[in-house]
């Protein structure tokens, strides 16, 4: 797989910007088929970033409900990123 179709999006959420500002942590959005090496190939390649440790998990999507309609959502995999001290990655830089 190439780098760009590995990582989808980032997360941006309250507890997400708190591990970034606390644990030097950032957590991505990634390919349901991509393993922790290539997560962290990508990474390296696309934010020129040393990175410490790749931790995965698959997030099951929830079953919801309109009226009588049932619907779900879809599965996805996230990915947190440990950067090694010293690094980061901005991604709203002057906002």
């Amino acid at each position: 797989m190439i780098q760009y179709d590995i990582i989808i999006r980032p997360l941006i959420t309250e507890k997400t910007s708190i591990q970034k500002e606390d644990h030097n942590q950032v957590t991505f959005e990634v390919d349901r088929r991509a393993n922790r090496v290539e997560i962290r190939r990508a990474i390296e390649k696309i934010f020129n970033v040393r990175v410490a440790n790749v931790r995965t998990m698959q997030v099951k999507g929830k079953v919801k409900q309109r009226g009588r309609i049932v619907g779900k959502r879809r599965d996805w995999k996230k990915a947190i990123v440990n950067l090694m001290p010293g690094e980061r990655i901005d991604f709203f830089e002057g906002v």
